[in-house]
């Protein structure tokens, strides 16, 4: 769709949408090519774990071009984009067959979070690593008590002289072991308890007091973690935030995961679809007139994703997700279950073949399957990760709906 010229962040005239995309189309096929072509369509969920330093280096190469942080203010390194150009952007990406963003954690999550609540000179020492490609991170939030209720942190900091010493543990934290800082929720105030108290900590993961230990899953893959602070450290005044703005800081991060970047997880789905039409028509299936319904609203949910992220793609002075963000998580989470679901039935008895590859140093082996035993197998986890169904539904009624909490 043709729009209206339109300014960046620092007054400078961009070009209009039809152009963009032909740009973005354009340097995507001659970079995506060579070394880089065997990342087309890979790293995206369930399969995080594949080529990471490829992936690394491609971070590089779209700083190269200028393609990182496109929406970010000119004055933290970004081009200052639009919003319809951002989502533009993400979009061609994804048709393009992008892999998926090892940069992901700290373009989409840490550097809005340090745009809106950083010091100057936080901003200054951390947003260039993250639109150079040279910097990752991974996020620190969830533990073995406290996941959907981030609230139940348990994992404490104290500070000594001119540094901060945590202990506890972190859970699910993807990527751990190939990154180089984490943001970390911790307990910072001595007898505070629920949203009282925390403070937002960023910590260099190459140390001594911290321990990264994979978590296999059922996909055979590991790139979620169990993180363990020991002692670990890091300098004091490394807080976004005030020390005990922990928790409005937190929220502010996870509104930003609920922006932009889900356009491209939508043309991942939208991928995803083909893949399952087209086994439908190999295996014969698709003459089931319940599998072509099954598709044709899968279809449909898909488009009415896309179309309800657009319109929730708004963060307002405060940091907070306007209403229509909130179904976003529970709508999308059941649209990946029922499409794996789906992927296994139109395959039949093919269903059942999988197997594992010789081990090797002592490993377990890997378990090979097809991408439509991945999209099955991990798609059962995304009515848990990232706030559970059941947690979704509270926040809808509460947040978006006013309705009143349940007494304790």
């Amino acid at each position: 769709m043709e729009t209206t010229r339109a300014q960046t962040t620092d007054g400078s005239a961009v070009p209009s949408e039809r152009e963009f995309r032909e740009e973005v189309a354009d340097w995507m096929a001659e970079h995506l090519r060579g070394d880089f072509e065997i990342l087309r369509h890979r790293g995206g969920p369930g399969d995080e774990h594949a080529f990471v330093r490829e992936r690394m280096e491609w971070e590089r190469e779209l700083a190269s071009g200028g393609w990182t942080c496109v929406g970010w203010p000119v004055e933290h390194g970004g081009r200052g984009l639009p919003l319809h150009l951002e989502v533009a952007f993400h979009e061609e990406y994804a048709r393009a067959g992008g892999p998926g963003r090892a940069g992901l954690i700290g373009e989409g999550l840490l550097g809005p979070t340090l745009v809106h609540f950083a010091s100057p000179e936080i901003q200054q020492r951390f947003l260039p690593g993250i639109v150079s490609g040279t910097e990752f991170w991974c996020q620190g939030y969830s533990e073995p008590n406290a996941g959907s209720d981030l609230a139940n942190v348990s994992t404490r900091a104290r500070l000594e002289g001119d540094e901060w010493v945590i202990d506890g543990q972190k859970v699910w934290t993807s990527l751990a072991q190939w990154s180089d800082w984490c943001f970390v929720v911790a307990r910072t105030e001595e007898g505070s308890s629920r949203h009282k108290g925390l403070s937002y900590l960023l910590v260099p993961m190459d140390q001594p007091g911290i321990e990264v230990r994979p978590i296999r899953q059922i996909t055979g893959t590991a790139e979620f973690n169990e993180v363990f602070f020991d002692g670990a450290r890091t300098a004091a005044d490394l807080v976004v935030g005030a020390p005990g703005d922990g928790w409005k800081v937190a929220m502010g991060t996870l509104a930003f995961e609920r922006g932009v970047l889900t356009l491209g997880q939508q043309m991942a789905f939208d991928r995803e679809l083909g893949e399952i039409t087209d086994a439908a028509r190999r295996t014969g299936s698709i003459a089931d007139p319940v599998v072509r319904q099954r598709l044709a609203d899968l279809w449909i949910r898909v488009r009415i994703m896309r179309w309800n992220a657009v319109r929730a793609l708004r963060v307002d002075e405060n940091v907070a997700l306007p209403r229509e963000a909130m179904i976003n998580k529970l709508y999308w989470a059941n649209l990946h279950r029922d499409m794996g679901e789906l992927a296994m039935d139109v395959v039949g008895p093919e269903a059942l073949l999988t197997r594992y590859s010789a081990a090797e140093e002592g490993d377990a082996g890997d378990l090979e399957m097809s991408p439509l035993h991945k999209l099955f197998f991990f798609s059962r986890s995304d009515t848990i990760y990232g706030g559970s169904n059941e947690i979704q539904k509270n926040l809808i009624g509460e947040r978006a709906l006013g309705l009143p909490r349940e007494p304790r």
